[in-house]
């Protein structure tokens, strides 16, 4: 058994059991990605695949075992590697990141913009999805943390670690008649047509939870996952924005109003995950505390210490106050 053939099969079983597209992925050729899978299922005296012909239909119920062991042995390897790296070279490495759309375009540039300046022999990469994705790829070890509000409590293999809170503005044109209002309301917003965020993207949840206390059902009629998409559409007049408050910037949206909604919806809270067993490097503290302030190497620590138990982490931070965007 080599490391080669779990890499093939975790890749493959990753790539829609397509051999050739899991070929491109590792820049090698597609039937020896087949003969090394074909020798371990020999060695191991089972098929981890079932076929039709040459093709891969599914994987068989011992190989949904054997590839989930393959991803966790291939995750002890790549620790191995950054223990490595860390004594040989500890400023230089790699650090992926998965994020959404609002956490990139707003909160996330300055932190990388000096993260890169003091480390410029890291290589950052970052990926953007919906939260479920981003929590997966997290999950899976596929990226190195997870920076998103929702979907990352789903995943019991991740240690989550509340940064900021933030909450919602309403957008609108300057004439708009919401702009005229004394004080915005669930009830003047729910008579107007919405367009805000796809859900389960950016604590969609918590709007939606707002209009359902009150018993009302808002009408969405444009749904995104870009903050800038909807403010496009709210600038065509198709209804009235619903956007992350660091999401709107006077300079870059003269044209628009935005009116203030922390009494007409709870706070959300955004938060940074990694898979329990990942191995920090001392660049990746620094991110982590570049990105939230109060997430010091002790506190992390603290809170991997904690990881058998989410509700232990959780109560690591109740006495915290988490800063506001």
């Amino acid at each position: 058994m080599k490391l080669q053939q779990l890499r093939y099969i975790w890749e493959v079983a990753h790539h829609d059991l397509n051999v050739s597209a899991t070929a491109q992925s590792l820049f090698t050729s597609q039937p020896g990605i087949s003969k090394q899978i074909r020798l371990l299922e020999d060695e191991l005296g089972l098929e981890i695949f079932a076929r039709s012909g040459k093709h891969l239909t599914r994987i068989t119920p011992g190989g949904e075992i054997i590839v989930r062991e393959a991803g966790e042995i291939l995750r002890r390897a790549e620790g191995i590697k950054k223990i490595a790296q860390e004594f040989s070279n500890q400023r230089k490495g790699e650090l992926s990141i998965a994020t959404t759309h609002t956490q990139a375009r707003y909160a996330l540039p300055p932190v990388i913009s000096g993260f890169i300046e003091t480390y410029p022999d890291v290589s950052l990469h970052m990926h953007q999805g919906t939260p479920m994705q981003i929590s997966e790829m997290a999950a899976t070890g596929a990226v190195d943390f997870a920076i998103a509000t929702e979907a990352m409590e789903l995943f019991n293999d991740l240690i989550m670690m509340p940064c900021y809170r933030w909450n919602r503005t309403v957008i609108v044109p300057k004439d708009h008649p919401l702009a005229k209002l004394p004080e915005l309301t669930l009830e003047a917003l729910a008579e107007h047509p919405l367009v805000t965020y796809v859900f389960g993207f950016t604590g969609r949840s918590k709007l939606d939870e707002a209009f359902k206390s009150k018993g009302l059902t808002p009408k969405v009629v444009f749904t995104a996952a870009d903050a800038d998409v909807i403010k496009t559409y709210v600038r065509l007049g198709l209804g009235v924005g619903i956007i992350a408050s660091m999401a709107f910037d006077p300079k870059m949206d003269p044209d628009l109003v935005a009116l203030d909604a922390k009494k007409l919806f709870s706070a959300s809270v955004t938060r940074i995950g990694f898979r329990k067993g990942t191995f920090l490097r001392g660049y990746m503290y620094e991110f982590i505390q570049r990105f939230a302030p109060h997430l010091t190497k002790d506190v992390v620590d603290a809170a991997v210490a904690r990881q058998s138990s989410r509700s232990e982490i959780e109560a690591l931070f109740k006495d915290i106050k988490l800063p506001v965007l």
